[in-house]
């Protein structure tokens, strides 16, 4: 009987799954094609599968299910795996009514256009009434869920399982007190932008040369495509259909380059986990945290190394000749300027956790209570010149630069951090297995790609975050193999 229960919840969570993927692949759509006008009816349609999604997991047999199965002592790893996701997941669902679940789907298709907007004009306004509306729509949430102190823990969970408060402000308290004076260092080094840079990057070549680099690292373009949009992101449709999105800049390629090293590498995640487990969590990324990883690990361990630029800056040249000008050395070097600068996506590595760690103590503050809505863009620009030295000239360069906010993504900013550290401890777990460094230093990842799909990528989520980790690493993660990697690059 146990056996028929588990095998109930497969089935059910099997068809909730393509419900799910058609909500991502209509919000995909709204990003990159969708008129101006059919914003109303796409916020009418992913209430609606949000809604029918959440009715049918949260009714009582599923739960019925749940603990019948868990009584099997025959089930193997995986299976336990998914009933102790499914058990989690269910407990948090059961706790919501739909109607608040299908009220957040449809606030972040409308607040997702406010935002646009109100990025494009740089008037923080227009994006006022939906942030409102988001945040008090996320307090209520946690608060069905319970949560400890604050309701930022209960968000902070969503994306890294386990998180809290206390855990990343001890993390990131010891990594910020050795990063700020290595930030002084790095950009305080008197290294200029190549001449040679400045020049014209027609669309077309900068799509045509991302597509080949993305392909050699290993994204399958036969399962997967690129398109445009006003915020860099990658989403998985479902087994063999990932999507990555990039933005052009025509004075500068390597912002459309890095933005797509950085989706392929959460691309090539999806694309790595075994497609018979779609449809239960053994078929899904464990976390951000790890998720942001796998981006941060090809956009820079891989696409910043010289190694890369000595293999890819012949091919750059026959899309963009000016570039003929320099070697791998200079071309390795621009691709790691320390400079002190607004946007957060397009920032080097060195400065790129002030970034996070500034919107971190943002949210803190908005969900203690300790920062009201009409305060945020002017705590925004005082953190920033306490943390860069330079006053916010614009709230597009400023708060409303990034989309999640607009997505009702609260919390999910320290995964890019967490993302930074379990890159560094990865890496340099991966370039203690038998040739795997070799290949890197010759501008081969085949190799790295083979690790991180064995330790990381098959594994779904068969073992929480950090114990995946320390599995694939041999260790706990901790700032220092990041810290080291930041210093020899820069330093």
């Amino acid at each position: 009987m146990a056996n028929q229960a588990y095998d109930k919840l497969v089935q059910l969570c099997s068809e909730l799954q393509i419900l799910k993927d058609t909500q991502s692949l209509l919000s995909w759509d709204q990003e990159v094609n969708m008129a101006k006008k059919g914003v109303a009816y796409r916020a009418a349609q992913l209430s609606f599968l949000s809604g029918e999604t959440h009715t049918r997991f949260t009714d009582p047999k599923v739960g019925d299910w749940i603990a019948e199965a868990r009584g099997d002592d025959s089930l193997d790893q995986h299976q336990r795996a998914n009933l102790r996701e499914w058990d989690r997941e269910y407990k948090r669902d059961t706790c919501l009514p739909v109607e608040l679940v299908k009220k957040m789907a449809k606030t972040r298709v409308t607040a997702h256009e406010a935002w646009a907007e109100a990025r494009e004009k740089s008037d923080f306004s227009l994006f006022r009434k939906p942030l409102a509306e988001l945040i008090e729509l996320s307090k209520e949430q946690v608060s069905y869920w319970g949560y400890e102190e604050t309701p930022y823990n209960g968000l902070l969970d969503i994306y890294e399982k386990g998180a809290t408060i206390d855990k990343i402000d001890r993390v990131f308290a010891d990594y910020k007190n050795d990063l700020i004076p290595l930030v002084e260092q790095a950009c305080a080094l008197d290294r200029m932008e190549p001449e040679a840079l400045q020049g014209e990057y027609p669309i077309d070549k900068q799509a045509a040369f991302n597509r080949e680099v993305a392909a050699s690292i290993g994204f399958d373009f036969d399962a997967g495509r690129i398109d445009t949009a006003v915020h860099p992101f990658c989403t998985g449709l479902g087994p063999f259909d990932t999507r990555l999105t990039t933005r052009y800049d025509t004075g500068d390629f390597r912002s459309s380059l890095y933005g797509v090293l950085h989706e392929a590498g959460h691309g090539l995640y999806d694309q790595g986990v075994n497609p018979d487990y779609h449809g239960t969590p053994c078929g899904e990324a464990v976390s951000l945290g790890v998720h942001e990883s796998q981006s941060r690990l090809w956009e820079n361990h891989v696409g910043r190394s010289l190694a890369f630029w000595e293999k890819w800056l012949p091919v750059a040249v026959t899309y963009f000749p000016n570039l003929d000008q320099l070697n791998a050395v200079e071309m390795t070097r621009a691709a790691n300027l320390a400079n002190k600068s607004f946007i957060r996506v397009e920032a080097d590595e060195v400065t790129y956790d002030l970034h996070v760690i500034l919107r971190y103590e943002i949210e803190k503050a908005i969900f203690s209570g300790e920062l009201a809505l009409d305060e945020i863009p002017d705590a925004w620009n005082s953190k920033f010149k306490e943390s860069f030295g330079m006053e916010v000239d614009s709230y597009a360069n400023g708060c409303l630069q990034d989309i999640h906010w607009s997505m009702g993504g609260f919390g999910y900013f320290p995964t890019y951090t967490l993302g930074n550290l379990n890159a560094s401890h990865l890496v340099a777990a991966a370039r203690e297995h038998d040739g795997v460094a070799g290949d890197m230093d010759q501008g081969e990842f085949g190799s790295l790609l083979s690790w991180m799909r064995e330790k990381i990528h098959s594994a779904g989520s068969l073992y929480p975050p950090e114990e995946l980790i320390e599995r694939a690493a041999g260790k706990p993660v901790s700032p220092e193999a990041h810290l080291d990697h930041l210093r020899s690059r820069y330093l």
